[in-house]
């Protein structure tokens, strides 16, 4: 499967889950900020993944969890180095380039986009 089609596939389902137009659905839409997915969506997100393209996602594994809770990962409103390093190991399929900077925790979830989640199944794809 080409990305090209992956993204096709997640464009679908991103339409469908977030009601959105199609057009809206670009490789740099932010998830949350240019689509308007809020937490439950996620979970919809990933079962709708899950069925388009034929595999398993465990908990956390697309959208870590508990890292916010995480004193050793949060100070102050910033993500510290070893929250970033374990973000950056548990994501690899994220762009942390212009985030990294200044990691802030409420800056998170703009991570996600669609190229995102493109780079993720196209990894799950190929390791099936």
């Amino acid at each position: 499967m080409t990305r090209e089609e992956i993204f096709g596939k997640v464009r679908t389902i991103l339409v469908d889950a977030l009601a959105v137009d199609e057009d809206e659905v670009t490789l740099d839409s932010v998830l949350t900020k240019d689509l308007g997915a809020e937490s439950i969506d996620f979970l919809d997100i990933v079962f709708k993944l899950e069925q388009a393209f034929g595999i398993k996602i465990p908990q956390g594994d697309l959208f870590p969890d508990n890292v916010a809770q995480d004193p050793e990962y949060v100070k102050d409103g910033k993500v510290t180095p070893k929250g970033v390093a374990t973000l950056k190991a548990r994501m690899p399929h994220v762009d942390f380039a212009g985030w990294e900077s200044n990691p802030e925790i409420g800056k998170v979830a703009e991570l996600f986009t669609v190229r995102s989640l493109v780079s993720f199944v196209e990894a799950k794809v190929a390791a099936k």
